[in-house]
């Protein structure tokens, strides 16, 4: 199977070396895309020779994983695997995600949930939320549903390349149950942050990405 590492990366240019040599241990392609960093993330990517792209204009989350979709489908690989660029998925556990999509899946999630139960902070009471939504939508439950590590298969991929519309991955993993598409979960434990801060370090920002998610999840799909 071949397959695509896609990376999405915004100001992480102090996390993207470390992650780049796990990746470039474990010898898997990747692409690296660049979404208009206000730090060094250019120069960096650059220097060290890496394969990427550099956005011109900031376009979200959901915009670069459909520009590294299309990039993958367009250049006949069979899957591709999302991971951020913050250092947190383990690229380790890339195989494990493999292993499943080889095993006839079309979506695998990186859960942190499966194994280890879900503490009460306010992030996870949205994830709670948010995983109810897609519960009360598809009558599937998902213990991680807003976990950004997950493998999508041949099918997937040709569809989130050209037609993807969605807010974010719970957004996307509803459309994909919906459509009756084999899904499952492996147990990945999620490192801490090395540098810089999370979207999602804003109580703010949080509350509102969570109501987004849930209008478009209930409504929407």
């Amino acid at each position: 199977m071949k397959v695509l590492v896609i990376i999405p990366a915004y100001n992480e240019a102090e996390n993207i070396p470390n992650l780049m040599e796990k990746i470039n241990e474990l010898g898997y392609d990747y692409l690296v895309i660049n979404d208009c960093s206000k730090d060094d993330s250019a120069l960096l990517l650059n220097s060290m020779r890496l394969a990427h792209l550099d956005l011109p204009i900031n376009i979200g989350l959901a915009g670069v994983t459909q520009v590294g979709f299309r990039y993958a489908y367009e250049n006949n690989y069979d899957a591709a695997i999302v991971i951020d660029g913050d250092g947190q998925h383990p690229p380790v556990y890339i195989k494990s995600l493999i292993e499943k999509l080889n095993e006839g899946y079309d979506y695998v999630i990186g859960s942190r949930y499966i194994n280890e139960k879900k503490p009460w902070s306010l992030r996870m009471i949205g994830s709670r939320l948010i995983g109810f939504s897609i519960r009360v939508k598809t009558g599937q439950k998902i213990n991680d549903p807003t976990s950004g590590m997950r493998a999508l298969g041949k099918e997937v991929l040709k569809e989130f390349a050209y037609e993807m519309n969605f807010v974010n991955e719970s957004d996307a993993l509803t459309h994909v149950l919906r459509k009756k598409l084999k899904v499952c979960e492996i147990q990945v434990p999620m490192e801490q942050r090395e540098s810089g801060v999370s979207y999602f370090d804003s109580i703010v920002k949080s509350g509102k990405f969570m109501i987004n998610v849930i209008i478009s999840i209930i409504f929407i799909q």
